[in-house]
């Protein structure tokens, strides 16, 4: 079988590199487990890598790397049942443009549009607002190529304990060659951003997430400053002005915001004055859109990001304590921290399983060493039942993280029995589940 030597895969953010042995392409369902038989009677491991937006070594391997960006698009379109089965490689970015012109849009989404689809699952990737669970609860079935060669179909009806272990799994079950998801037909949103006092805006928490379709808020450190983000589903027509929108997203957010970087990780103490000048900036905006459009915004500014779920009640007294300890501590951060709220969910290893939840996002600079900051925080959000996104950079292991999921052996057992010579294991893999 053909394959492309590979000297070097690196991820976006640029922290993870790899040189995997090879590098393979299938174009199939049948070119996969070929690929996978042939792995395993070479006793070698195999790891998937979405497109690469995950902080995280999930996707490092000095073996066998397959992409899926040739198992591509939409396979099929139940509008009756409001169901869309795509193929696993399948960017979000493009099934979302494949599905519009069919008129259905995906339930809820993401600020991030640029992953595959099976990555996004995988590591249990979400929106904000309440009504609404992570990208993973949206699948309704998957297939799932296994270390044996045998496609599995999953869903609550065909092998539901299997379905729930496997639609956040990290790529150690096998791989996700096709799933269905739950689609809506077509839908705008009004979106408005609104500066706020951080102090108001915990106050009136509660009234935000109730009366809101979407509503996340981003908190500027060292100030009390807050840009609340509102998107409530509209008939209005589109108004969405696209000079604005470039001025926003492309000047401020990217240009303007990645100049501020490059001087802040050039410049040991430039950190303070520059998060009140990026939380001075904050703009407020107003915009009405197709959802797809409303949803996802670019990010050209490389970061390390680091999430953490909570459950939603103990938020308040949770973000308090972190910018105490921001403001005590004097990090050499200027990143704004994202808070979003998400439904609980009945999937095993995801971070919202059993629990509505809130979602606490820490970002540095690529180039900015990222603790104590990071590790601080995290010690932080673990006295509160803290699940780290899986995504994301954590410091956690086998030993914390299983008391942390009811579920923990359950999922462990299936994956022993699917994948008993740990094929789709990584050493990072191995660490946090302990294998």
């Amino acid at each position: 079988m053909a394959y492309q030597k590979l000297a070097f895969w690196q991820n976006w953010a640029r922290n993870v590199q790899c040189s995997p042995s090879k590098i393979e392409h299938p174009e199939t369902e049948q070119a996969l487990v070929d690929i996978i038989k042939d792995a395993g009677a070479s006793n070698k491991r195999v790891r998937v890598a979405g497109n690469g937006h995950s902080f995280t070594e999930l996707d490092s391997t000095k073996d066998t790397m397959i992409l899926l960006d040739q198992l591509q698009g939409l396979i099929s379109l139940d509008a009756h049942k409001s169901q869309a089965t795509a193929w696993a490689g399948t960017s979000i970015n493009n099934l979302n443009r494949l599905l519009f012109e069919k008129g259905c849009n995906i339930v809820n989404l993401g600020d991030i549009d640029v992953q595959s689809i099976a990555g996004a699952t995988a590591t249990g990737t979400h929106g904000t607002g309440l009504r609404f669970g992570n990208v993973s609860s949206q699948m309704s079935s998957f297939t799932l190529a296994t270390a044996s060669g045998e496609l599995i179909d999953c869903s609550k009806d065909k092998n539901p304990e299997l379905f729930n272990a496997g639609r956040v799994s990290l790529g150690s079950l096998g791989i996700v060659t096709k799933m269905t998801l739950d689609v809506v037909p077509a839908y705008k949103l009004e979106y408005v951003a609104k500066k706020a006092k951080l102090s108001e805006t915990l106050d009136r928490l509660d009234e935000y997430i109730a009366n809101n379709r979407n509503f996340e808020f981003y908190w500027f450190p060292y100030t009390n400053i807050v840009q609340n983000k509102f998107s409530n589903e509209t008939d209005a027509p589109v108004k969405d002005n696209q000079m604005m929108r470039y001025i926003n997203q492309h000047i401020m957010e990217n240009g303007f915001f990645g100049l501020l970087c490059n001087i802040g990780s050039n410049i040991n103490n430039s950190y303070l004055p520059l998060a009140k000048i990026i939380g001075f900036g904050a703009t407020s905006e107003r915009k009405i859109n197709h959802s797809h459009l409303v949803f996802a915004t670019p990010r050209n500014v490389r970061f390390k990001e680091m999430e953490y779920n909570i459950p939603i009640e103990n938020f308040k007294e949770a973000m308090q304590r972190i910018v105490s300890k921001i403001h005590k501590e004097h990090y050499r951060v200027y990143f704004p921290v994202e808070c979003r709220f998400v439904k609980g969910d009945d999937i095993w290893m995801s971070p919202s399983y059993g629990r509505d939840s809130a979602y606490l996002a820490f970002h540095v600079d690529s180039r900015t060493p990222h603790n104590p900051y990071f590790k601080d925080i995290e010690n932080i959000l673990m006295e509160y039942g803290g699940r780290p996104h899986w995504g994301k950079m954590h410091s956690r292991k086998a030993d914390t993280l299983a008391t942390a999921y009811p579920m923990w052996e359950q999922f462990h057992e299936i994956r022993k029995k699917l994948d008993p010579n740990g094929m789709f294991m990584n050493d990072y893999v191995k660490e946090i589940f302990g294998a």
